[in-house]
């Protein structure tokens, strides 16, 4: 049995996926991707290929993951992708509010990635995307208070993915643990040997809603973490035949100890009122002369709400309010388009209207 496995329980009809594996005797499954229970390895069976083709799967199909990214009206992007598509936008009926554009993603590169990907809206599958056109090695694990657990050492062709790494569930964000990922590229009949690399990657909420992209390969969203920004060096032949040639000696230097990783940072709840004035977020900037524009002051704004609301998320708050003042409504209109599209919110309206007028939204977290 393998994390990943699809999976149904000898002692009811309730099916779910293995999204861990505790120790020898013991996995962690999720019953339809929902809530996870610890089950012993005989008390379940694989879940055949075949069986799920002929008699379905019952799970709940991927959800698309929540959107946080900032989105205006119809923008080029957006009709640029229904044309490609070779249709066109329908209007809405009479009385209908007009269907909210899809987000147009930016695209990932060439390279290795890191990717999570919605199984549904509360859980996430990880794997590791090999975008390049050489062969790859890798292993996989997870650190956890200092201590390092292997558990995947696999090889990927050109343009392949892995199969699933680990199953993280969103609820628990703040206590995922740490990824280590080595990689060593090779091809075959290649004429250059590389040095391996190492990838440590530590998920914060600040930058870890931002990250999402059209996966390569995968052909759908994701969280993307590039595993290769720095390129594996090339070995030179004599530095690789020395190195062979001390190892098969005995005398190789002794390794190198790897040194020990940042202490994970605890995410720091907002505060319930988030003030957007500029002058309030930056009074360094506020006082530039010249000033800065309206399209960079906006941005700024954006980022220290959506810092704010994914950090409210991730620490389980009920409520927030964001203060944007009248003015002329942009900043307001901007917030409520991206709540809109958020999933986790329950409701938002204006906050307080004796004490802010219309300058402030009050958000209920799910």
């Amino acid at each position: 049995m393998n994390v990943g496995d699809r999976v149904r329980l000898l002692t009811g009809r309730e099916q779910g996926v293995i999204t861990r594996l505790l120790d020898n005797d013991l996995v962690e499954v999720a019953i339809d991707n929902d809530f996870t229970i610890p089950v012993l390895r005989r008390e379940i069976v694989v879940v055949a290929a075949e069986e799920q083709k002929a008699f379905g799967n019952t799970a709940p199909p991927p959800v698309a993951p929540r959107s946080t990214t900032p989105m205006g009206g119809s923008s080029k992007a957006d009709k640029s992708a229904v044309a490609a598509k070779g249709g066109t936008a329908k209007p809405a009926a009479p009385g209908q509010a007009a269907p909210a554009p899809a987000p147009v993603l930016p695209k990932a590169e060439k390279g290795l990635y890191l990717a999570l990907t919605h199984q549904t809206p509360e859980l996430l599958t990880m794997h590791v995307v090999n975008n390049t056109e050489s062969d790859l090695l890798f292993t996989y694990g997870e650190e956890t208070q200092d201590q390092y657990r292997g558990l995947v050492s696999d090889k990927l062709t050109a343009k392949s993915v892995s199969r699933p790494l680990a199953h993280l569930h969103l609820k628990d964000f703040d206590q995922w643990p740490g990824v280590v990922v080595q990689l060593l590229p090779h091809l075959v009949n290649g004429r250059t040997a590389f040095e391996l690399l190492t990838k440590r990657v530590q998920f914060r909420a600040a930058t870890f809603y931002k990250s999402r992209q059209q996966a390569p390969l995968l052909q759908q969203e994701a969280y993307l973490f590039q595993l290769d920004e720095k390129p594996a060096a090339p070995i030179a032949p004599a530095q690789l035949a020395e190195q062979l040639q001390q190892h098969l000696s005995g005398n190789a230097p002794a390794p190198v100890p790897a040194p020990a990783p940042e202490p994970a940072k605890a995410i720091v709840a907002p505060s319930h009122e988030v003030d957007l004035h500029l002058e309030a977020l930056n009074p360094e900037a506020a006082e530039l002369n010249p000033p800065l524009t309206n399209t960079a002051i906006l941005k700024l704004q954006l980022d220290a709400f959506e810092d704010a609301l994914s950090r409210a998320l991730a620490t389980n708050m009920h409520e927030i309010v964001f203060i944007h003042g009248s003015g002329n409504g942009t900043l307001r209109k901007e917030l409520h388009k991206l709540l809109s599209r958020n999933k986790d919110i329950k409701f938002f309206e204006d906050a307080q209207k004796e004490k802010f007028g219309f300058g402030a939204t009050l958000v209920r977290l799910k």
